[in-house]
């Protein structure tokens, strides 16, 4: 693999951080995932009542690829919040039944609705 190809799919990873404050890297979609864990993350997500992005990594089989590498996580799915890792599945999971993920997502959702 070239170093060219390379970089244009870290450049994605950081442009989708940096432009969605609330994004899900995922296997399928919130209405149609692909393993259980994403499944359990995206509902764990849409219970908080907030719009987010999501990108597919089976489409994206590049960033299924690098994002482990750029994130320093090897596994799917992946909530970035504000640019910043929080985690998998099982943390995602944690910090919902924790009524932590909750005050997070709406917070950081309000944030950017008045910056808009």
């Amino acid at each position: 693999m070239d170093n060219t190809e390379n970089q244009s799919t870290l450049d994605r990873i950081k442009q989708q951080i940096e432009e969605n404050p609330i994004l899900l890297y995922m296997k399928g979609s919130p209405k149609l995932p692909s393993c259980g864990f994403s499944s359990q993350a995206s509902q764990a997500l849409m219970s908080c009542g907030e719009p987010f992005a999501y990108v597919d990594i089976l489409q994206n089989p590049d960033i299924r690829a690098e994002l482990p590498k750029y994130a320093n996580w090897p596994t799917f799915p992946q909530l970035w919040v504000e640019g910043e890792l929080v985690g998998g599945c099982d943390i995602i999971i944690e910090m919902f039944q924790q009524n932590e993920l909750q005050p997070l997502i709406k917070e950081t959702a309000a944030k950017y609705k008045e910056a808009e």
